[in-house]
């Protein structure tokens, strides 16, 4: 009689938590819910890095775990970036893959316009983080060129509910684009040794891996050792293990041609483009990124002491600290307009018709926000000590300034194009029969 009662009771357990665990995965999947969580667990280690009990926060960030025997006896923080950040990325190549499979990057006419947005959203800050931190800090060029597809959106979601769609779409895209980029930087500009034994043998899980989910294989027990194998083998060779995350992204299949019968006259036979395990996988991992991954990197990577308001000042008057700021609040803006008035005003390519140029500067406002992957270009940029710290500062003030003025530029522009979908709307129900 006990191990039935067990039974049942486990029984009861599983019926009513699948449905509450699928419950709270639809939650993670909001993008709000996602910005929210970032921005807590960000408050929450900043106030713990100031508080009096601020050593022991260091303490759990150096806690080391995992098998000595295959190098991976890390520390908490380094997990957090180089383990849980390549699902953040994993998540990024799935979108990378279905923008240029079946997305806005297939189209070149419709694409030119956001590319070129987000290519100009790395020089322009680049070049002005150069210019004002100078040679000393040359090293972190590229902290301010990354943008936070999870904070703006999250941020645009807010505050963009009477936006048009448009908005978003290109601020996804260009985001999407600007996440290629800086996996392209961090591979290239700060791989600091390459091992090209490990290298070359992640290749191997990686084409099985590839070869299995072509095959439209979804077994977790199969796959997962796969990924986590390329994953290890790309951190041994020195690469940045982040950069299999999005390996393993790229590989899945948008698409799946599957058999279809009959015709317009009921006859004949061919096949048809369905969802391929692309959308799968990222209705799956989508709420482990958001609610899990990038909330727990932000927790161990955000914390720094500013010593009062005194001492903050002191840490954003370093040349370091304002040059990611300028490149953040200035170069971001600058880079991402005046690409994309380039492109409308030479070439073919054209913004939406629902968009104006008004627009356009609040979105390259809202791309400033460079929150996780800055704070990761960061930590290989400089590593820790004092100049890391002034970076985590500088990436907080120059992302909370940014999304606080894109707020006000976006709550500006929402009225009209409220005013004007209801306009339309009356058009629209004029000229419709009775």
């Amino acid at each position: 009689m006990p191990g039935t009662t067990a039974t049942r009771a486990a029984r009861l357990f599983n019926r009513s938590s699948w449905p509450e665990a699928r419950r709270i995965a639809d939650i993670l999947r909001k993008e709000t819910i996602g910005g929210a969580l970032l921005l807590a667990a960000t408050l929450a280690a900043l106030i713990w890095a100031n508080s009096p009990w601020a050593q022991t926060y260091e303490d759990l960030r150096t806690i080391e775990a995992g098998p000595a025997a295959l190098h991976l006896n890390l520390d908490l923080a380094t997990w957090a970036a180089d383990g849980l950040l390549a699902v953040f990325f994993f998540v990024a190549g799935l979108e990378l893959k279905r923008e240029f499979v079946a997305g806005d990057l297939r189209d070149l006419r419709r694409a030119a316009v956001p590319v070129a947005a987000a290519a100009g959203g790395v020089v322009v800050p680049a070049l002005v983080y150069l210019t004002v931190a100078g040679g000393a800090g040359a090293r972190g060029w590229a902290i301010p060129t990354a943008t936070d597809i999870a904070f703006a959106l999250a941020v645009l979601a807010v505050v963009g509910r009477r936006l048009p769609d448009a908005l978003r779409t290109f601020l996804l895209t260009l985001a999407v684009v600007d996440d290629l980029i800086a996996i392209v930087i961090i591979a290239t500009f700060y791989t600091s040794h390459l091992a090209m034994l490990p290298l070359l043998a992640a290749a191997v899980p990686l084409a099985v891996f590839a070869v299995l989910v072509r095959r439209g294989v979804r077994a977790w027990w199969l796959l997962l050792p796969l990924a986590f194998a390329c994953w290890a083998l790309v951190h041994a060779s020195g690469v940045h293990a982040t950069v299999a995350g999005v390996l393993l992204g790229l590989t899945v299949p948008v698409l799946s041609r599957t058999p279809a019968t009959g015709t317009a006259t009921g006859t004949g036979t061919g096949t048809t483009d369905g969802p391929g395990l692309a959308e799968h996988f990222e209705h799956r991992f989508r709420p482990i990124s958001a609610g899990v991954a990038v909330p727990v990197f932000a927790f161990l990577s955000a914390g720094v002491g500013f010593d009062g308001l005194d001492g903050l000042a002191g840490t954003l008057s370093d040349p370091v600290a304002m040059g990611i700021v300028a490149g953040l609040l200035v170069g971001k803006p600058v880079g991402i307009f005046a690409a994309t008035w380039l492109v409308a005003r030479f070439t073919r390519a054209t913004l939406d018709d629902g968009l104006a140029w008004i627009d356009i500067a609040g979105l390259a406002v809202l791309a400033g926000i460079g929150f996780t992957v800055s704070l990761l270009i960061g930590e290989l940029a400089f590593g820790t000590g004092e100049t890391d710290a002034r970076v985590k500062a500088a990436v907080l003030a120059g992302s909370v300034a940014a999304a606080l003025l894109a707020t006000v530029i976006l709550r500006l522009r929402a009225r009209p194009h409220q005013r004007i979908h209801q306009a339309e709307t009356a058009d629209d129900a004029a000229v419709s029969p009775s």
